[in-house]
């Protein structure tokens, strides 16, 4: 199916979300979340999805929500927005416990919801002119989108509330040095290395991928000893999968394995 907000396409076992609406600098209203909700979903439910990777048409990653649109609602603003983040925040929650890798290309300015996106992806690619902010309160609102969550774990809580209350606006190479993207690159190499990075990860152990994400994000608050007895679950339903008897096949045999997702 298609989108209204962006565009979807599937090849070589790797999904690319562009974000198309680019006239508001792909601001996100309730249909872009709507949409997301639903790819999330699609993506997960495919098994051909080993790797996805989001990006924006344009001069921007995501500029935040469209306050534009938002103006027009009215009185009604309160439920619209329990709404449309109902969308978004479960779109969010799978991106991050399905099993296919989730990475951000960031081009252009990511604000407001955008920066939220990214930080809630599981790695982020950095176009060198692309910038940071959160924003929220710059509007008088709090942020949304897993801000929150994610923000305070990438880079502390004292960042954190420096970048919510005061809006500091980062470029690539500070969001780099604080740890809310992994790489930075040229802006004209940015879709090239998200495809390499994808290529890459697609032809991984997916599954093993899926279960260390959602370790990784349980982590955040389990005991110790919660934890290591999840993971010698997780370790041992991974030692019962093909392309785990595969790894260690491979390994002892001195090759390169080959990962089927099964």
């Amino acid at each position: 199916m298609d989108y209204e907000t962006f565009s979807y396409e599937v090849s070589n076992s790797v999904a690319r979300i562009t974000l198309d609406r680019p006239d508001s600098f792909n601001a996100m209203n309730c249909q872009m979340a709507k949409d997301l909700m639903d790819v999330s979903i699609r993506m997960d439910e495919d098994s051909d999805v080993r790797a996805a990777i989001i990006t924006g048409k344009g001069k921007a990653f995501c500029a935040g929500g469209d306050l534009v649109a938002f103006s027009k609602v009215g009185d009604n603003l309160p439920a619209f927005a329990k709404e449309m983040t109902v969308y978004l925040h479960a779109a969010i929650s799978r991106l991050n416990r399905m099993d296919a890798p989730v990475i951000a290309a960031v081009n252009g300015v990511a604000a407001g919801a955008g920066f939220s996106l990214v930080c809630a992806t599981d790695l982020a690619i950095a176009a060198e002119s692309s910038a940071y902010t959160m924003a929220y309160t710059l509007a008088g609102l709090s942020p949304d989108g897993s801000g929150t969550y994610f923000v305070s774990r990438l880079v502390g809580m004292r960042r954190a509330k420096e970048l919510a209350l005061t809006n500091r606006k980062l470029s690539s190479a500070e969001a780099l040095d604080w740890g809310l993207v992994n790489q930075v690159v040229p802006d004209a190499d940015l879709m090239a290395e998200a495809d390499a990075l994808a290529t890459r990860l697609a032809a991984g152990a997916t599954r093993a991928y899926g279960t260390a994400k959602r370790l990784i994000l349980e982590g955040t608050s389990s005991s110790l000893e919660t934890q290591m007895e999840v993971e010698a679950q997780g370790i041992a339903a991974m030692m019962a999968t093909r392309d785990g008897r595969e790894g260690i096949d491979a390994f002892v045999s001195k090759r390169k394995p080959t990962f089927t997702a099964e």
